[in-house]
């Protein structure tokens, strides 16, 4: 019988990757600072006292911001970590999650903040016929601000009837997960800083694959809302699904008039010879339950992928997408969930008006 060491006996050595405790492709943020060091404020601003309901709340500029004060965070450039410590956040998941909530938790501990917890709707006045309209009145006396997912796309705006406080969605039903879709373009704006500084020649701008479902998957929905903000740096978007219907009648208006060109396909192996992003999702929750479509895209190390094509999924995945991927440099979605605490850290302090009070003088523009 095999013993099980310790994590300080286990031989790393034959594993670069293994050696470093990291996983697959981890671009280094200051690359991305060193594009623009200077924190534009202003823009950081914008975000004061705002809920965060749908990624089409952001434009580049803002999102720029938002991405380098990730960026210093995560290089630890300053002391944040008493910066919230006057404020609760209420994380409440009537859905279930994993990197969602205890990234939200995370990134409130990680600033000096408190948490308060629904894990499990079971557990809350839903259970016995609660309106959301008057569980957002209760949040106005409980925290500071809250995080919700719902597996109802009207939760947002049923709870934000009488909500005070700033609301910030972390998922509501088939709709949209923004604060993903931020953690999914930090990882690629780390990976290719240019890509949200200037405008790269043609043969450089990337051609993105997306396999899922915008219409009724909320990450891939929120995810191609910011990548139409690149229209500049990207070449091509393919959107590869089962679905007759992939878009819906809403995406299909806001895709309308985009300078990126949009298509659609079923045959994954035609494609991949010249994609640089692959971002996927399988799971949609489709009203009474979830729902796997990746049975016809899958991703391995048999599949015949760029040498430098990278690949984002929001987890958790399936087999859609094999583990045998992992120590890869294909692999930005370890680095994509890690990025996630980062980000919402930054999100945070800009909700309540801090930045000011932790970024040095030398790095405001």
């Amino acid at each position: 019988m095999n013993a099980i060491l310790p994590a300080s006996q286990v031989d790393h050595t034959a594993d670069p990757l293994r050696k470093s405790g990291r996983l697959g492709n981890c671009p280094d943020p200051q690359k991305l600072i060193e594009q623009s060091p200077k924190l534009d404020l202003e823009q950081l601003d914008r975000l004061h006292d705002a809920s965060i309901l749908s990624a089409a709340q952001f434009d580049l500029p803002l999102l720029r911001e938002v991405a380098k004060l990730a960026a210093y965070m995560q290089l630890r450039k300053f002391e944040a970590g008493r910066a919230l410590e006057d404020k609760i956040l209420a994380a409440a998941f009537f859905e279930p999650s994993t990197r969602t909530r205890l990234s939200f938790e995370s990134a409130m501990l990680h600033v000096g903040g408190k948490t308060l917890s629904v894990a499990d709707a079971k557990t809350t006045g839903v259970a016995k016929g609660e309106s959301m309209r008057d569980i957002g009145q209760m949040f106005n006396s409980y925290a500071d601000v809250v995080v919700m997912r719902h597996t109802a796309q009207e939760s947002v705006q049923d709870l934000c009837e009488y909500l005070r406080i700033p609301l910030i969605n972390g998922g509501n039903g088939s709709d949209e997960h923004p604060t993903q879709a931020l953690a999914d373009w930090y990882a690629l704006m780390k990976w290719r800083p240019e890509l949200a500084f200037g405008k790269l020649p043609e043969k450089f701008r990337l051609n993105l694959g997306i396999i899922g479902t915008p219409g009724n998957m909320r990450t891939v929905k929120s995810f191609l809302t910011l990548a139409l903000l690149f229209h500049e740096n990207i070449n091509h978007i393919t959107i590869f699904s089962e679905m007759a219907d992939p878009l819906g009648d809403e995406i299909r208006e806001m895709t309308n008039g985009s300078p990126i060109g949009i298509d659609f396909s079923r045959n994954l192996e035609q494609s991949l010879e010249y994609l640089d992003v692959v971002y996927m999702n399988a799971i949609a929750f489709l009203g009474d339950g979830y729902r796997f479509f990746g049975d016809s895209f899958s991703l391995s190390k048999e599949r015949q992928l760029k040498p430098d094509t990278v690949i984002l999924h929001p987890l958790a995945r399936g087999d859609e997408l094999s583990t045998d991927l992992d120590d890869t440099q294909h692999n930005l979605y370890f680095n994509q969930a890690d990025g996630a605490v980062w980000m919402r850290q930054a999100l945070l302090l800009a909700i309540f008006g801090r930045v000011r009070n932790v970024v040095p003088r030398e790095f405001i523009a």
